[in-house]
């Protein structure tokens, strides 16, 4: 597993993080969310070894990274696609890594394979596009088939069938058992790809939890109803800790009382219902509603722009 404890890491003057503890565990896909500017990417290279601790620690196998005697074959990691010869073929990159980590050529083509990248292992990587150079990175991370695997935007300019390719390899690295940690800004994907979440914040962890748990905690649940009669029903539902909005006539927004209740309360009276829907926030909604204190740099409404 990954070991996060206590970790402090400084430029200068800029905390970039400030005392993050957490553990990724094996056996699931942890997702590692947080806004630009959060410490995501130093905390990663900080497990990695690429930059030390101001203080604190993280450990892979309760070990410093930096310890380790065959570092490719405890974990596989990609922070940057573009790492790697641009002159070499991507057979030839994945045979340079393989030689120095003895790993042998079987192994090559099997990554090679996995990747969807056999056809096109011939061509120097420096030809390759964005998505391309993802899948080839990935396959330097699984070729010596570690079991930590830690990926920073994996899906980075993959098309629609490689976001797919990579929510099926994650979870099936997952259920062989390996600790799985991975980063990325694009929040639907990661409601569908992590099972636990690590959420930080100006180099702070904002949450440590399950994905269900942490979705319904951070927004509950509310109730969209639309009825000619909307005036009528929401002074039969107003009651303590329930609220009810309108954004428009004919549609109320219930808290508080769940779809059920409601239904029954219009049954009684008589009340007709065009829509009794229950609606949870996603992932994104949850995520910018806990980190909304904590982003540097917020846009603007096009129609503020002179």
């Amino acid at each position: 597993m990954i070991t996060v404890d206590s970790l402090v890491k400084r430029y200068g003057t800029t905390t970039a993080v400030d005392g993050m503890t957490f553990t990724v565990q094996p056996g699931r896909v942890t997702g590692f969310l947080g806004p630009n500017g959060a410490g995501k990417s130093t905390t990663m290279r900080v497990v990695l070894g690429l930059d030390r601790p101001t203080s604190g620690q993280a450990l892979v196998d309760g070990r410093p990274f930096r310890d380790a005697t065959a570092p490719l074959a405890l974990v596989g990691s990609l922070l940057d696609g573009k790492a790697f010869d641009r002159s070499r073929s991507a057979r030839n990159h994945l045979r340079a890594v393989g030689a120095a980590n003895g790993v042998g050529r079987s192994r090559v083509e099997e990554v090679l394979e996995v990747a969807g990248l056999t056809s096109v292992a011939h061509r120097s990587a420096g030809s390759f596009s964005l998505g391309m150079g993802q899948r080839l990175g990935i396959a330097t991370a699984l070729l010596a088939d570690p079991p930590v695997v830690m990926l920073d935007e994996p899906v980075n300019g993959l098309d629609p069938d490689g976001i797919t390719w990579i929510r099926r390899l994650t979870r099936q690295l997952a259920d062989e058992g390996r600790t799985v940690f991975l980063s990325s800004h694009l929040m639907s994907e990661m409601e569908l790809t992590a099972d636990h979440l690590v959420i930080v914040g100006r180099g702070r962890v904002l949450a440590d939890t399950p994905m269900t748990d942490f979705i319904s905690s951070t927004s509950g649940e509310r109730v969209q109803v639309a009825t000619p009669d909307a005036t009528t029903l929401a002074a039969l539902l107003a009651a303590p800790g329930v609220t009810v909005t309108s954004a428009e006539p004919g549609a109320l927004d219930v808290r508080g009382v769940p779809a059920s209740a409601i239904g029954e309360v219009a049954a009684r009276h008589g009340i007709v219902l065009h829509q009794l829907a229950t609606q949870r926030l996603s992932l994104e909604d949850a995520f910018m509603k806990l980190t909304n204190d904590t982003v540097d740099f917020h846009g603007t409404d096009s129609r503020s722009v002179k």
